[in-house]
């Protein structure tokens, strides 16, 4: 398991878990990030992400982006 930060551009990537306090989280699965769901980072950007998840483009911090384990 590792952070999504650590994930290669392009590739396919299931999460596995998805850490923080409750508000991060519920906030993240209201986004689309779910355990077991798939996510691909499409560009970085000084550590911010832009990823699709759930059909959508989603853009994300640093700080959370290494909350969403893969």
């Amino acid at each position: 398991m590792m952070p999504l930060t650590m994930a290669n551009t392009g590739e396919a990537n299931t999460i596995k878990k998805i850490g923080g306090k409750e508000e991060t989280r519920r906030f993240l699965e209201n986004l689309g990030f779910v355990t077991g769901g798939v996510v691909t980072v499409v560009s970085e950007i000084g550590g911010n992400m832009i990823v699709n998840v759930k059909d959508s483009r989603v853009a994300i911090g640093k700080d959370m982006a290494n909350k969403i384990m893969i």
